[in-house]
């Protein structure tokens, strides 16, 4: 596990330095793809439930899900990268929301808020603690600063395959039992968060997620370890064996 999030963690890096404006989705999947391939990795999405790229590229009121094409990067665009890779039987799942060059305040705001919410949700990822806990420390930060969570889709387990039990929810679902936290387990944080309404809808190409209302959203996301005392972050680049590095 800490192998396959230290080379999902590298990709993540190495696309998001890649992405400039003028370069289509397309350009973005296909460096991507060869970059998980120097690693000796594949891709956890491609072809998963049909899913048709090697990652997953959003651009502005895009939540998650999107699909590379033909649609070219602008200056002042924020992409959301969702990078899944299987490495020797393992999955690492990780994402970040970067900007292209700059961009508006409101939407630099929104990228902040989701960043420190992630990192909010992952310090309650103790042992002993609840699933809700962390959903709730994710939501208070995200509504405390007047943005809303996305609820149609949420955090997960991650281990054999990407998407495993647990949910973990960015919010606080009332009246519902959550799943206590254990050593060994293994588990993607991932806040989804709106610049305005957190209603969310489908495109008609059956992935791509978007705001309901055009604003901006940001998805933030690394895979954790519960241990016996703090909750280790496996997609970390510095996990990334010597021999492991791309030549």
């Amino acid at each position: 596990m800490r192998a396959a999030g230290a080379i999902a963690a590298v990709v993540l890096e190495d696309v998001a330095g890649f992405i400039r404006p003028g370069v289509t989705t397309q350009e973005v999947d296909e460096f991507a793809a060869s970059r998980i391939r120097c690693y000796g990795a594949a891709s956890a999405f491609l072809g998963y439930r049909g899913y048709p790229c090697s990652i997953c590229i959003s651009v502005n009121d895009e939540v998650v899900h999107g699909i590379a094409g033909s649609r070219r990067i602008q200056f002042g665009d924020i992409i959301s990268l969702d990078v899944g890779v299987r490495y020797q039987g393992y999955v690492g799942d990780t994402a970040k929301t970067v900007a292209v060059g700059g961009c508006s305040l409101i939407a630099q705001k929104l990228i902040d808020v989701t960043t420190q919410a992630l990192y909010e949700g992952i310090s309650c990822a103790l042992s002993g603690n609840r699933v809700v806990d962390i959903s709730r420390a994710v939501q208070k930060h995200v509504e405390a600063n007047g943005f809303t969570v996305v609820r149609e889709f949420v955090g997960h387990g991650v281990g054999r395959t990407v998407h495993e039990e647990p949910q973990v929810p960015n919010f606080v679902e009332s009246g519902k039992s959550s799943v206590k936290l254990r050593p060994g387990m293994t588990i993607a944080i991932e806040p989804m968060v709106n610049a305005g309404s957190a209603v969310v809808k489908v495109l008609s190409d059956g992935w791509t997620v978007v705001t309901q209302d055009g604003l901006p959203s940001a998805h933030m996301e690394h895979t954790v370890l519960i241990t016996q005392s703090e909750p280790e972050i496996l997609t970390c680049p510095e996990n990334l064996p010597f021999a492991l590095k791309a030549k």
